[in-house]
């Protein structure tokens, strides 16, 4: 399973790929306005595709780069309110273990030292402009920019990276948790409807695996050398709520995982997500009129790659 990736959030890396892409500006302000209007639960951004917005002037994105301040204006206000009442929680935690020690109070103290500590790292985080390695890395329920062909035209649209086929009730998400990959071995079967049908394209500079080592759980990043854009097959699904429903349309997606490289194995894991050549993304966003066996080809001619890991910070 790739459970984490680093994506590649801003649209001229899709334009590098097909210089006549074109933004669903649409897409992005619907999810931006979802999140602000529907805050609880959190549709979760990477930061790096809100800056994309956040930091342009273009006049067509002024309403987006509106929704990303009004809401990271409400996170920071909800954040300080929850550190200040963290901080009485201690406060009264320490006055009660010096009176009178009790397991309450430690767990108290336990608890809002831990909350503070994350309290302030969010503030961090909302506070500081520049981007960090981290900004970019994105988790199953998140939204990623997704590359599809859509009449001909070649477009970037936010999709969460948790597929929910076209048709599925809403529990689907969590009746089958692991959505958002693909099994290559299981496109046929569970992905039928969406393999030879619906393709996207992620962009990845690296990608996350959860190993045991020493029957513990470490989490390994892996990297291509040399370093480069990868070029990830997925496939995605245009899920819309059914008549009388109050839900939203959704864009979904998963990535394709296959067979490890042997450098993946040895380091403990049993999946790696498919890494496309570049001259094949555009055969493989438009396979309508192409046969399984010619999309497989697609999906065995992968880019070369040496995938070099290291403990994830």
């Amino acid at each position: 399973m790739c459970f984490s990736a680093a994506v590649r959030a801003e649209f001229k890396a899709f334009q590098n790929l097909f210089p006549k892409s074109r933004l669903s500006i649409k897409d992005f302000f619907e999810l931006y306005l979802r999140r602000k209007n529907k805050p609880k639960p959190v549709l979760r951004t990477p930061k790096a595709m809100d800056a994309q917005f956040a930091k342009s002037h273009a006049q067509d994105l002024a309403e987006i780069r509106a929704l990303i301040e009004e809401f990271d204006a409400a996170q920071k206000v909800e954040t300080e309110q929850d550190l200040f009442k963290q901080r009485q929680r201690l406060a009264d935690a320490q006055r009660s273990l010096q009176n009178k020690p009790t397991k309450k109070a430690a767990d108290d103290e336990r608890i809002a030292t831990t909350k503070i500590e994350q309290a302030l790292a969010k503030l961090k985080r909302l506070q500081r402009e520049d981007l960090s390695a981290g900004d970019s890395r994105i988790f199953p329920g998140w939204w990623a920019p997704v590359l599809m062909f859509e009449n001909g035209e070649p477009i970037v649209r936010p999709m969460r990276y948790q597929c929910r086929p076209a048709g599925k009730p809403v529990n689907y998400d969590t009746r089958f948790p692991g959505t958002y990959n693909a099994r290559r071995d299981n496109l046929r079967g569970f992905w039928n409807q969406q393999f030879g049908a619906t393709h996207g394209v992620m962009i990845v500079t690296r990608f996350y695996e959860n190993v045991s080592r020493d029957g513990s759980n470490v989490v390994l990043e892996f990297q291509p050398e040399p370093a480069q854009d990868m070029l990830v097959a997925c496939l995605y699904s245009h899920w819309m709520p059914p008549a009388g429903s109050d839900e939203d349309d959704l864009w979904s997606f998963a990535a394709i995982t296959d067979e490890p490289p042997p450098e993946v194995a040895a380091a403990g894991h049993d999946r790696c997500i498919v890494q496309l050549r570049p001259e094949n993304v555009q055969a493989w966003l438009t396979p309508q009129g192409r046969s399984l066996e010619e999309l497989d080809a697609l999906l065995d001619d992968k880019a070369p790659a040496y995938y070099a890991h290291k403990l994830a910070a």
